[in-house]
């Protein structure tokens, strides 16, 4: 997870590395700030790389976007 965007509210955007390609993830939290999500991110961040890279091998993606929810 090298590059990470904060969007609005407690909405966290990502890329998921895999290999020498990217893929963008948004995570979506109740937090109202973003370093509270971003501090989420971090401490779930193994959960959510798999999470993510069980949807991309599904093809549940929303527009490309692998989009996430809080656990």
């Amino acid at each position: 997870m090298p590059r990470i965007k904060p969007d609005d509210g407690g909405t966290i955007t990502f890329f998921l590395a895999l290999g020498a390609g990217r893929q963008l993830c948004r995570l979506a939290t109740t937090f109202r700030t973003q370093r509270q999500a971003f501090s989420y991110l971090q401490k779930y961040r193994t959960e959510f790389e798999r999470i993510a890279r069980a949807r991309l091998a599904s093809g549940e993606l929303e527009d490309g976007v692998v989009v996430l929810s809080m656990l």
